[in-house]
């Protein structure tokens, strides 16, 4: 598959106007197809495998909280990287699930080309599927290329997106409570 996308890389640069076989664009059809690959990764992963039986029994019932988790993703609409953070809280049920797989599971969704507000619910629902927590949220706050390299070009621009589940929806003050520590 990767000769296949370098393929069409260099057909896309040679459309451009550029000259594919210049000595500083040889390789770059097939550097820009590992990369891409490598972007969506996340296409080729399952929650099951990510997660890898991490779910660990807990009297723990208080909020918990992974803030400043570094996410790079891929715009669908224009293919160019969105960068940002995301920040994960939910409220325990008997199970915690293993610190590393909240990272993991952010990076899984974020490899694959999509829009920051579907990242944000694919990663709530992932999580509460696999904890089967009282409540999850997720706020995502990140800086979109396609906004900030062409269109309106404006640098000083990020995007919030929010989603809360169970009891961080239902309850204000857990909701605040969240909001309050993330900001």
């Amino acid at each position: 598959m990767t000769d296949e996308i370098a393929y069409h890389y260099r057909q896309i640069i040679q459309l451009l106007g550029e000259t594919p076989e210049r000595e500083g664009l040889q390789d770059t059809p097939l550097r820009a197809a590992k990369a891409m690959q490598f972007l969506n990764a996340g296409y080729q992963q399952s929650l099951d495998d990510i997660v890898n039986n991490a779910v660990f029994e807990s009297q723990t019932d208080e909020m918990v909280l992974v803030k400043d988790i570094e996410l790079y993703s891929m715009c669908e609409h224009h293919l160019l990287p969105f960068i940002g953070k995301c920040h994960i809280a939910y409220l325990p049920n008997g199970k915690v699930l293993g610190l590393s797989k909240f990272a993991r599971i952010v990076d899984m969704f974020a490899r694959r080309m999509q829009i920051q507000e579907n990242l944000t619910r694919e990663i709530a629902e992932a999580v509460q599927d696999v904890t089967q927590a009282r409540g999850v949220a997720v706020v995502i706050e990140a800086r979109h290329l396609c906004m900030m390299m062409r269109g309106v070009e404006k640098q000083n621009s990020s995007m919030s997106s929010s989603v809360m589940l169970g009891d961080f929806r239902s309850n204000q003050a857990t909701r605040q409570e969240f909001l309050m520590l993330v900001s």
